[in-house]
């Protein structure tokens, strides 16, 4: 069964993320699923924000990875640090057009062109609190498996409540 929609509808993208952020987090994404990365687009954490890509290693390391597509873009948004608490390393992604300099030396660096990415700089590990991960975990896998779940529903049910909700982010939290 086809998990990608010919009729331009992912629910992954809901008008957020401009077609640059889009173009790094592909590239991002295929580097990740060549290092045998579980990867998880727009997940909410525990603090209500979203992480643009959470990951899941082989070493079973929780990765987030903060996509910023511009030197105005990074500027204005300082939530990153916040990431810290919700990942084991931390990472930004970008594109060739932003100067590299702009990021933090303590955190990850990609480049990502959209078709791959390259790893420019490693970051350094913070390992998280065992009830963090374990959280971090089951929200993680919930709503991969939402998502499989919406991703394998007709495309005429998008007007259902319960599918706006998951497409949403509303049904990303869990009790």
């Amino acid at each position: 069964m086809a998990i990608l929609s010919i009729h331009n509808d992912n629910p992954l993208i809901d008008g957020r993320q401009s077609q640059r952020a889009l173009m790094v987090r592909r590239g991002v994404q295929r580097f990740l699923y060549d290092m045998r990365h579980a990867v998880l687009p727009e997940l909410t954490l525990a603090s209500g924000r979203r992480a643009d890509l959470i990951t899941i290693s082989p070493r079973n390391e929780i990765w987030i990875i903060e996509i910023k597509t511009s030197i105005e873009d990074f500027r204005v948004d300082r939530k990153w640090p916040d990431y810290r608490l919700h990942s084991d390393r931390l990472f930004f992604a970008t594109h060739s057009g932003v100067p590299l300099d702009i990021f933090p030396e303590e955190c990850g660096l990609f480049v990502s062109d959209g078709y791959g990415a390259d790893l420019i700089r490693e970051a350094p590990e913070h390992k998280l609190s065992a009830a963090t991960r374990k959280s971090l975990t089951a929200s993680f896998a919930r709503v991969s498996a939402q998502r499989l779940m919406l991703a394998e529903w007709s495309t005429d049910r998008n007007d259902d409540p319960a599918m706006r909700d998951i497409i949403s982010g509303a049904r990303d939290k869990f009790p």
